[in-house]
């Protein structure tokens, strides 16, 4: 019995088995600095079955491809220039094993270069949860085949770490959107500015004709270097017409603390959006 690490395979063979077998882990986003040199995170284990978890550390952060598509990007070897404080970042323990609804707190010690220049470094907590074994039966073939799956959860959470004067913002160019049906897309180009990633989020509004607010979705976004998304979100079935879509960007994010995410102005733009019969 092998462990089964492709996350998208299990979800798609026992739908809520991962949910059991995973760990949360809080807070999620991590902020060091040289007066802190470390922080907290907790683990808990929702289950009823104890789960192994290892802990380790990477370089990362998010890109887009040609269809607007956001990934993780995990660098095993990154360049020298690169901001990555994976390999001074330690996990205390680095192993262990939570029994059934058991919370432990895992240490986080950064041990930066004494030469690190001032700036903003990135790392991501991987944080892999093995649970039990879970049955599964197929009847395809008109034969009864039992498998069992070793399931292996892997949480991720972004990692930062800040010396000095660090300061962030973001230029929002070629945005666009287009609806089909009671979905809509949004798509930008989003640039980095200054020396740290920039953690905010994008609100998005769609206006009719008259200025009356039809529909509104905000989006989490985070951009370290260029990104250029396209966000696809349900709203209300647009009837046919002429309407404005606005965009503003902001670092108001309610999933991290506040205290440490870098203001900015607000960045805004729109877009006319015509719904024709054929789109609705």
């Amino acid at each position: 019995m092998k462990p089964l690490r492709t996350l998208l395979l299990a979800w798609l063979l026992i739908p809520g088995a991962l949910q059991a077998q995973g760990v949360l882990v809080a807070p999620t986003g991590i902020f060091i600095d040289p007066r802190t040199r470390g922080a907290s995170v907790e683990l808990y284990n929702p289950g009823s079955d104890p789960v192994e978890v290892s802990i380790s550390t990477a370089f990362g952060y998010p890109v887009s491809d040609s269809l607007g598509q956001v990934t993780l990007r995990l660098e095993e070897h990154p360049d020298s220039a690169a901001p990555s404080a994976a390999p001074w970042i330690d996990a205390f323990p680095r192993r262990l094993i939570l029994r059934a609804r058991e919370r432990r707190t895992v240490r986080l010690l950064a041990r930066p270069p004494a030469t690190l220049a001032d700036g903003e470094y990135w790392a991501r907590l991987i944080v892999d949860a093995k649970g039990g074994q879970v049955a599964i039966r197929s009847n395809a073939d008109g034969a009864g085949i039992h498998v069992g799956l070793m399931l292996e959860v892997r949480t991720i959470v972004a990692v930062f770490y800040r010396r000095g004067r660090v300061t962030t913002g973001v230029a929002m160019s070629d945005a666009r959107a287009r609806t089909a049906h009671d979905s809509l897309d949004v798509c930008a180009r989003f640039t980095r500015e200054g020396n740290a990633a920039f953690l905010g989020t994008l609100h998005t509004t769609v206006s009719d004709s008259a200025g009356t607010q039809v529909a509104s979705v905000s989006t989490p976004l985070a951009v370290y270097h260029t990104l250029s998304p396209c966000f696809r979100t349900s709203i209300p079935r647009l009837a046919t017409g002429r309407y404005a879509v606005h965009l503003l960007v902001d670092t108001d994010r309610r999933d991290l603390n506040r205290a440490a995410l870098l203001p900015i102005p607000a960045v805004r733009d729109s877009v006319a959006l015509v719904v024709s019969p054929r789109a609705r």
